[in-house]
């Protein structure tokens, strides 16, 4: 992961300018540039890396918590049904 020091914090009028530049840049160098709206960060833009991981090992320790894990689920629990 890079640190705050390799990033490059861009408006997004500056970003939507010069867009393309952008992309070949961090491509080429790695460092992710970092689009702010009114100075406030609001997207990163930084190069593709493929997770070579199974689907159960990316999701290894993803729960936090997880309460009453022998209970039954009732149908009203599930947001998708509704």
């Amino acid at each position: 992961m890079s640190n705050a020091v390799d990033q490059e914090f861009v408006s997004k009028s500056h970003f939507k300018a010069r867009a393309l530049e952008f992309f070949r840049q961090v491509e080429a160098s790695g460092a992710p540039v970092v689009v702010t709206d009114k100075g406030l960060p609001t997207v990163e833009i930084r190069r593709y890396k493929a997770d070579q991981r199974s689907p159960l090992a990316r999701l290894k320790g993803s729960v936090v918590e997880y309460k009453k894990p022998l209970e039954p689920i009732a149908d009203e629990d599930w947001e998708m049904l509704t």
